[in-house]
């Protein structure tokens, strides 16, 4: 599913910590000052075995795919995508919870807005994502970069259509909560049971298409006080991911 340059220092570190995919090469250029971050990934790398090579400024500009790649530049192994029923095996983190926490995406195509989603849920405690194939951005050198590591934690189910996805994960006993700005419930009124759940961001702009929200078993809103009308997707995820994590370990918590 794509994946195979990462850029950036904190997510080159991340894809040698997690061990996950294969890394062929590194390469890196200017001073690797004592003490820094670059010096830990080219430490990590030698332990790994992994080849550093040390390159121009002008040579790592020319092979890199975002603008600016922090001096380094990772080669590695696709990064795996796996079936959807795989998703409902996948362990959360951190919320006291022993059910799946999944997040899917609605047709979001900006790779930054993705990238920062992606972060933000795996520090959440999301352990699969569902991504839809078409109409959307998968995980490029971008998003990699702007998930500063979160890529290498997460599950990922690439989908032909979401919502026949959203579908199977609600016959398998998954609920499925949506999030769009005109969503009946107010996000702080939600009641989330210890069990496997699904968020659900739409795309920016447009949010939840029609067949999907007609899908979830409910569809949640975050109420806005300001004079401004709307929340980004990484916003809107942010806050969405956090109230259900928290509600999940109040349930766990309960038992």
């Amino acid at each position: 599913m794509g994946g195979t340059q990462v850029e950036g220092r904190q997510a080159v570190r991340e894809l040698l910590l997690a061990g996950r995919r294969k890394v062929y090469e590194l390469l890196v250029s200017g001073d690797v000052e004592v003490g820094s971050t670059l010096e830990d990934i080219v430490d990590l790398a030698n332990e790994l075995r992994v080849p550093v090579t040390a390159v121009s400024a002008g040579r790592l500009e020319s092979v890199a795919r975002t603008e600016a790649p922090q001096g380094v530049v990772a080669r590695a192994a696709e990064l795996p995508d796996v079936e959807l029923t795989a998703l409902l095996r996948s362990k959360p983190s951190g919320d006291g919870s022993t059910t799946p926490f999944l997040l899917a995406v609605d047709g979001v195509t900006d790779p930054g807005n993705l990238g920062a989603v992606l972060r933000i849920s795996e520090c959440a405690g999301v352990s699969g994502v569902v991504l839809p194939r078409h109409r959307a951005v998968h995980v490029t050198p971008t998003v990699t970069k702007a998930a500063a590591g979160a890529v290498e934690y997460l599950s990922f189910a690439l989908v032909a259509g979401l919502p026949t996805a959203v579908a199977q994960l609600r016959e398998a006993g998954v609920w499925v909560v949506g999030l769009d700005a005109d969503g009946e419930t107010p996000i702080h009124d939600l009641r989330v049971a210890d069990a496997a759940v699904c968020l659900v961001l739409g795309a920016e702009g447009a949010g939840l298409s029609q067949l999907v929200r007609q899908r979830c078993d409910v569809v949640a809103s975050i109420p806005l006080h300001g004079q401004l009308a709307s929340l980004n997707v990484a916003s809107a995820g942010a806050i969405g991911c956090y109230e259900v994590a928290r509600r999940r370990a109040e349930s766990a918590a309960s038992l």
